[in-house]
């Protein structure tokens, strides 16, 4: 089992949530965060003042799948995901040891 730790614009999630249904995804969790990666933020005009966002608001969608479909979800989060545009976000493919379901203590992929 792979964990999939994607990091994309907060207005493309119901694009990617429809790539992954396609695919057979059916899980993830979401969480707002903030960060920043080369470009260092941007800077925005308000009230005519100009003033830098350092930490640019995102999403970070965690998805656990089979190894088997790793491939198949990545390219369905980049597809979706894709603007073509500096910031996009990155997607991290991390290893799982184990899963256990807690409400019947199921293992593995059944867990899922």
């Amino acid at each position: 089992m792979k964990k999939l730790e994607c990091i994309i614009r907060p207005f493309k999630l119901e694009d990617v949530k429809e790539a992954l249904n396609n695919v057979g995804v059916h899980g993830m969790t979401v969480t707002e965060v903030r960060g920043f990666g080369r470009s260092r933020g941007h800077t925005e005009l308000y009230r005519g003042s100009e003033y830098t966002i350092e930490f640019v608001p995102k999403l970070k969608l965690e998805i656990v799948v089979a190894e088997e479909k790793v491939d198949q979800v990545v390219d369905a989060v980049q597809q979706s995901a894709s603007t073509g545009k500096i910031g996009d976000g990155k997607i991290f493919v991390l290893p799982i040891e184990e899963t256990i379901r807690i409400r019947t203590g199921e293992k593995g992929p059944a867990a899922i």
